[in-house]
């Protein structure tokens, strides 16, 4: 019979133990993951009236109502930004037209953010700041002329904004134009 050299012993030794660490670390995450998966496998139903349905712009829809708001300052020579947020004021599309400002990309969409925030055109929102100057301290928010929600039964689902026209008139009257394209 051979006698293991030394090195032979504690390499082999070695090996023994990563083999019976490596089962045992096994055996605990085994017993770790099932237990975590016992624990979270419970599911909780919640009884009727607890949640609510909300409607939602699709991104078709949003893309539509933005390529509307572009054309029509396209056609009037206007270099703009369009940007459609959704009820929750996440922009979903952002059209910015050639030559348009670099200024115009996120003043539409904070056009449009306020605009869904308030469910009102951003030029009437504009008007609400002589009586309460605080509401421009909101963030995100962007109380010029521009923006216009879109809404579903009086309910505000989304909102254009249109920046970069040399008048905020012009800007809520191109993104008026992209929610009438959306047959709102």
């Amino acid at each position: 019979m051979n006698k293991l050299s030394r090195r032979a012993r504690i390499a082999t030794g070695g090996a023994v133990l990563a083999a019976v660490a490596a089962g045992t670390f096994g055996t605990v995450s085994a017993n770790a993951s099932s237990s975590a998966s016992a624990a979270a496998a419970p599911v909780a139903s919640v009884k009727g009236g607890s949640t609510v349905t909300s409607t939602h712009l699709s991104i078709d829809a949003a893309t539509k109502g933005a390529q509307a708001a572009l054309d029509a300052a396209e056609k009037e020579n206007q270099k703009v930004t369009v940007a459609v947020v959704d009820r929750n004021g996440n922009t979903l599309v952002t059209l910015r037209g050639d030559g348009a400002g670099p200024q115009s990309y996120e003043s539409a969409e904070r056009k449009a953010y306020t605009a869904v925030s308030w469910n009102a055109p951003t030029s009437e929102l504009a008007k609400r700041l002589a009586q309460t100057p605080n509401l421009k301290d909101i963030p995100g928010t962007l109380f010029l002329a521009g923006g216009t929600p879109v809404d579903v039964k009086g309910a505000p689902v989304a909102a254009i904004g249109v920046a970069g026209a040399p008048s905020g008139d012009l800007d809520e009257k191109f993104a008026a134009a992209g929610v009438a394209a959306l047959g709102h």
